[in-house]
């Protein structure tokens, strides 16, 4: 099992999650977080720290997609082990449904 940051972080960006993790597993995209999946010891810290709800365990039904993005962006984008503003408009674009298509950004972020 692991745990995986699913479309509500996007374009909200809280580091909230970073700043607990013990293995330092998040990933930054320029609007998005992910977890590597081969990193994450499934210690469930993260999952209470997101204000968004955008963390789940990869358990849960329907998140294949969530956990081969999660995968996929991990091995692309810098690694963050520090705390963050979110982004300006995390509180407006909270709970927006299709956020992946809309939204979503390839291109990494600063990480550390």
């Amino acid at each position: 099992m692991t745990y995986v940051v699913t479309d509500n972080c996007i374009r909200c960006k809280y580091t909230d999650c970073v700043e607990v993790c013990p293995v330092d597993c998040f990933y930054e995209g320029e609007n998005f977080l992910v977890i590597h999946p081969d990193e994450c010891i499934d210690c469930g810290v993260c999952e209470p720290e997101c204000p968004a709800g955008a963390i789940k365990p990869d358990t849960e039904p329907g998140l294949d997609k969530w956990l081969k993005v999660n995968a996929e962006f991990a091995t692309q984008w810098p690694n963050l082990t520090v705390k963050r503003d979110e982004m300006p408009e995390a509180k407006e674009m909270d709970g927006e449904e299709g956020k992946y298509e809309k939204y979503f950004s390839p291109n990494p972020g600063q990480g550390d």
